[in-house]
């Protein structure tokens, strides 16, 4: 049934041969949209999404037929819905000593040998919510078409004629009201017909399509057989026509379906306004529910906020959804000297992008882009996943898990501003912490904190996967998470969260990998190292990953940074952090062939090309490279004396050695634009702009859409989209722009509690590096509204390449602190921030 109705709208877009000629009238006069002359074909390729991280859609814009595909943030196949005896990947209780002693055994293997091999031990998806399927009664000719997507309303639209009649539909998803919206307005009465339909998605069971009352649609259905309930509820309203609901009706004339449908007569306008939930609930997923997830049935919430939603008009509903996009995406500016570019379709541009000769228009376009996709996605209950909250079909690519993406995700989040990351905190602290501390118990025995691997779900999926450790070996992902926990607190110095929700998270994984740190017994160096790790995701098992000692030694940082403001009194623990920091292996070590090595045995290939970037986790996004001090190298002597004694000149070179040897994003399953972006923000940090740009635009022209996806396979006709290269782009084309990596430390250390010279160090001051890695191709721009740490907003213009002024604003909530801003290499100002202080250049 589903090819009869994509011949239908293969129909209209035949149909659409007259368009138009420039943007359309109502297109931004800025260029912040995407516009098209023709009606999308592919899901991955040319829809485009609205959504309010609860909800979400993608239109096609279709003329006298639109099929708008939904998604609902909860709908997942799998998890304790379809298998009541799921367990989250973990082990048995009664197999804990079991698999203490095969730990010890796997250790005693790589502190002989350096390396080990074996398996270890330990389906879901995001789904897609079917398809909203709207028909008129109007036929002839089309001309005139325009679709495009504002990205200062956050809303999408299509204009046509067909006939003498003009049409334009507006759809958005609002999130002040938990529902999506699609107003269609025309210059003559039509008739309007709207059905539902799972057909494309043929593995999600067929629902139950009724009509609730004369005006609204009523969808009920399950992710499975059995599964996870959910509903959406559609409501009709015109000013002009009559609405009715029927049974069972035949839709567009030649579709048969025995679903119930809304029809709306004799009308020159008329909004569809819909609401959608499931079951789920995270509340519901810790041991007093019996890792169930399983919450009420959504109906009577939805029924109640639809009915509130029916007194207000599309007018009312429109200006609510503007307001919020002003008052929470459009808070940070960018400026890249940008010029419009609105005689030519976004499709053409892309289509027009090449490596090296770029499109300032394009790349400002897609910063504002992955900005409006991440406040589109994360702003709902749960945070974005690998598809944001945009999935087609019943089984998404990878099941839409939380890999390297849902880090990669919010990398730009707190430095422009967009406060979206409540959502991931509510995820790990009600998914992952439950779940976590029975991995740690029965996985590695350690009755303290919790842990997560490589692959996640929204039902607690904390367990090791199945299989290779290359993909499953991965227990540093609770670490690499706690730097989104640190830097919203060292962003805003929200005590009272910190307190609450953000230092109990960060203190329960230090617990963890406290217990889990052991002393080298292959170097015999008396360090501490992690054994066994992987990094991810690279073959090798071995011990002291550069990842993830890394990693850690920030993770304990962040403990000594916030102790204080935690109020926590627990001084034994706090000495115990102090303590095994200073005696890690911090996993920095130049190699035989001038890199920093992956692993603290130099076994560097120099033509591994593996798109993850593990090693380099301290330069970009971490810190443990980029603010390298090497007067604070650890307190154990016999270490000190064992390892040389690298200036952070020769750290930042060996970084640079590995990344050009890592390559520009393209090698053994090198399809991925993620892996692109994350290289260009480590060019940025390392201050080489002409580099930044070459892999900047080299993703761009390799790994987006013509409707700026970022997509994995972009040689296929519908391409599999992944959001994190979206998200990722607008942290890296910051990171040119302006750098403030954090510090080991914010203040001097308690004197008292340390007995070697090498650790009582005074404060770091946070250094703002403006235009650090600024390319040729942006000679021009301004920034509005940047964020760093310490609770600073930073403005700046530039001119000719060279900074012309900046402004940096300390907000009132913030921790007094030293401050360097270089520009050019060069320290151009110094100062202690105070409440409200404001400073110029």
């Amino acid at each position: 049934m589903w090819t009869r109705w994509a011949l239908i709208l293969v129909c209209n877009l035949l149909a659409a041969s007259q368009t138009s000629r420039g943007a359309p009238e109502g297109f931004p006069t800025s260029g912040n949209g995407l516009w098209y002359d023709a009606p999308g074909v592919y899901w991955g390729r040319d829809f485009l999404p609205v959504g309010n991280g609860f909800l979400a859609a993608m239109t096609p814009g279709g003329t006298s037929f639109e099929a708008t595909q939904l998604n609902l943030e909860s709908l997942w196949s799998g998890g304790p819905f379809q298998n009541l005896s799921y367990h989250g990947g973990n082990k048995e209780t009664s197999d804990r000593e079991a698999t203490k002693q095969a730990m010890a055994s796997i250790q005693d293997t790589i502190f002989s040998t350096g390396t080990a091999t074996g398996t270890y031990v330990c389906s879901r998806s995001y789904a897609g919510a079917g398809y909203l399927l709207t028909s008129t009664d109007l036929t002839g000719e089309v001309s005139d078409y325009a679709r495009w997507l504002d990205l200062d309303q956050a809303v999408a639209r299509t204009l046509w004629t067909q006939g003498d009649t003009i049409t334009n539909r507006t759809t958005f998803c609002s999130h002040p009201a938990k529902a999506c919206v699609q107003h269609t307005a025309s210059s003559a009465s039509q008739t309007f017909t709207f059905a539902f339909s799972v057909a494309p998605e043929p593995e999600l069971p067929s629902p139950n399509v009724t009509c609730l009352d004369d005006a609204t649609l009523q969808v009920r259905g399950y992710a499975g057989a059995p599964g996870m309930l959910y509903e959406i509820l559609f409501y009709a309203s015109s000013a002009s026509g009559a609405v009715s609901c029927a049974p069972a009706a035949p839709f567009n004339t030649s579709v048969d379906t025995a679903n119930a449908t809304l029809t709306v007569s004799s009308a020159a306008d008329v909004t569809l306004l819909w609401v959608g939930d499931t079951e789920y609930s995270m509340d519901a997923g810790d041991a007093a529910h019996g890792f169930s997830f399983r919450g009420a049935d959504p109906h009577e919430a939805l029924a109640a906020r639809l009915a509130a939603l029916q007194t207000t008009a599309f007018d009312g509903l429109l200006e609510t959804h503007v307001a919020d996009a002003n008052a929470t995406l459009h808070t940070f500016a960018l400026d890249l000297g940008q010029t419009p570019q609105l005689d030519v379709t976004t499709a053409a541009l892309m289509q027009a992008y090449q490596t090296d000769d770029g499109n300032p228009y394009i790349e400002w376009l897609l910063f504002n882009f992955g900005r409006y996709l991440l406040w589109g996605s994360a702003r709902g209950t749960l945070p974005a996943n690998l598809q944001g909250k945009w999935g087609a079909g019943y089984s998404n690519a990878w099941g839409a898990d939380a890999n390297i993406n849902i880090q990669m995700n919010l990398w730009s989040a707190e430095m422009t501003g967009l406060d979206v990351s409540q959502s991931m905190f509510d995820y790990m602290e009600k998914t992952w912490v439950p779940r976590g501390t029975q991995t740690a118990q029965n996985l590695y025995n350690i009755d303290e904190g919790w842990v997560t691997h490589n692959e996640m779900n929204i039902f607690g999926h904390t367990g090791m996967k199945l299989g290779d450790p290359q993909w499953a070996n991965y227990p540093e992902a609770n670490a690499w998470m706690m730097l989104h926990v640190w830097d919203h607190f060292d962003y805003t110095n929200d005590v009272s969260w910190w307190q609450a929700q953000g230092y109990p998270l960060l203190k329960s994984v230090a617990q963890f990998h406290l217990h889990r740190l052991v002393q080298d017994r292959y170097f015999n160096d008396s360090s501490l190292v992690t054994a066994p790790c992987n990094s991810p995701e690279q073959k090798a098992v071995t011990l002291g990953c550069a990842h993830a000692q890394q990693l850690v030694w920030q993770l304990f940082n962040a403990v000594d940074k916030g102790f204080e403001a935690s109020g926590d009194t627990d001084a034994e623990f706090l000495d115990a952090i102090r303590t095994a920091r200073d005696q890690m292996d911090k996993g920095i070590h130049i190699g035989s062939w001038g890199q920093l090595q992956e692993w603290k045995i130099d076994m560097d290939d120099p033509a591994d090309v593996h798109r993850h970037l593990s090693h380099l986790i301290g330069l970009y996004p971490g810190y443990a490279l980029a603010s390298y001090d090497e007067e604070k190298r650890g307190s154990d002597v016999a270490y000190t004396k064992a390892h040389a004694a690298y200036t952070k000149a020769q750290v930042l070179d060996a970084a640079a050695v590995s990344l050009a040897h890592r390559g520009n994003g393209t090698g053994p399953d090198g399809d991925a634009g993620w892996e692109k972006v994350w290289r260009a923000a480590a060019w940025a940090q390392l201050g080489d702009a002409d580099t930044f740009y070459h892999i900047l635009t080299y993703a761009i022209a390799t790994n987006f859409a013509e409707n700026l996806f970022s997509v994995y396979n972009p040689g296929d006709a519908d391409p599999i989209f992944q959001i994190d290269a979206n998200l990722g782009h607008p942290a890296a084309v910051l990171n040119a722009l302006i750098q403030a990596p954090d510090v080991a430390t914010i203040k001097a250390p308690d004197v008292a509690t340390y007995d070697d010279p090498l650790v009582t160090t005074l404060p770091h001051p946070l250094v703002i590096t403006l235009l650090p890695a600024l390319p040729a191709q942006w000679p021009s721009g301004s920034i509005t509204g940047a964020r760093v740490r310490g609770g600073m907003t930073v403005d700046m213009e530039w001119s000719g390449g060279e900074l012309k002024s900046a402004t940096i604003t300390v907000g009132e909530n913030i921790v007094p602190r030293d401050v360097q801003v270089v520009v050019g290499g060069e320290v151009v100002l110094e100062f202690t921030t105070a409440p409200g202080m404001v400073q110029s250049i």
